[in-house]
């Protein structure tokens, strides 16, 4: 089976990106299961909508995972709720509207999509996301074999961290948040594919898919600014895991699409 997965997707430059490249992906690639995180695609860079959830799935994504942002945009509390193709932090507090995790059907296999989010430097406090993972997984059983995380936090070694408390338990433990793509992707031990930030799917010059501008006023002033969704050439970040039948990956391959770095089928 082979998995492509897409970074964060920012704001409309993003959603662009995955609409123009997913054609040609597929034809290099072709995935049996394409899985994004959106947590960023609305305009302003924070959460999603119904509408923009559709659109996604129209360009042959299959799951989407999400973030800290996750209830941003009023519209999201209703069909998160709902959508089982939609995958929300899981270690929010019992109750929360949504789904950490989701079963979905490729074939004749039965494949999980896991959410959590890190608690180092993310400014809130979120359950535990080691005990939700163990919580899960036990959940999920024999269901599954093919078991893929999304870790959606802010420290390398947080993430890291999860990499190796789940190597041999997952197929795969792919980061998001950042933005920027991590060139540390291996295969733990046991046969889980790993890598620290899948990187972003948004515009290219700017940081972290926000205008240069606003974002170096914040460093130099220290004062509250509102960012924006930088405009532009894009960028698309993510990668490609190959696993086998009993859902131990034999490949991860980062994917990497920018102006300087072109794809060449």
């Amino acid at each position: 089976m082979r998995i492509l997965f897409l970074g964060d997707i920012v704001g409309h430059p993003g959603k662009q990106m995955v609409e123009t490249w997913m054609p040609k992906l597929f034809d290099h690639y072709q995935p049996d299961l394409v899985i994004a995180n959106a947590e960023n695609i609305a305009p302003n860079g924070r959460g999603i909508t119904p509408r923009l959830a559709e659109a996604l799935f129209d360009a042959q994504v299959d799951i989407l995972t999400m973030g800290n942002h996750v209830w941003d945009q009023k519209e999201s509390l209703s069909f998160i709720d709902i959508d089982r193709r939609v995958v929300r932090p899981a270690n929010f507090p019992e109750g929360t509207p949504g789904h950490g995790y989701t079963l979905c059907k490729v074939g004749s296999v039965q494949v999980a999509i896991v959410n959590v989010l890190g608690r180092a430097l993310m400014g809130s406090d979120y359950d535990d996301p080691f005990r939700a993972m163990d919580r899960i997984l036990e959940e999920i059983g024999t269901k599954a074999k093919h078991i893929f995380v999304d870790v959606h936090a802010e420290t390398t070694s947080e993430k890291y961290a999860m990499g190796n408390y789940l190597a041999g338990r997952v197929s795969a433990v792919v980061g998001t948040h950042t933005h920027v793509q991590t060139a540390d992707d291996r295969i733990l031990p046991g046969g889980t594919a790993y890598l620290t930030d899948a990187g972003m799917c948004g515009p290219y010059d700017s940081i972290i898919g926000f205008s240069k501008d606003l974002v170096l006023q914040r460093f130099l002033t220290q004062m509250p600014t509102r960012f924006e969704v930088a405009q532009g050439a894009g960028q698309l970040h993510g990668a490609v895991i190959d696993l086998n039948e009993q859902g131990r990956a034999q490949k991860i391959e980062r994917i990497s699409i920018t102006p300087d770095r072109p794809f060449i089928m």
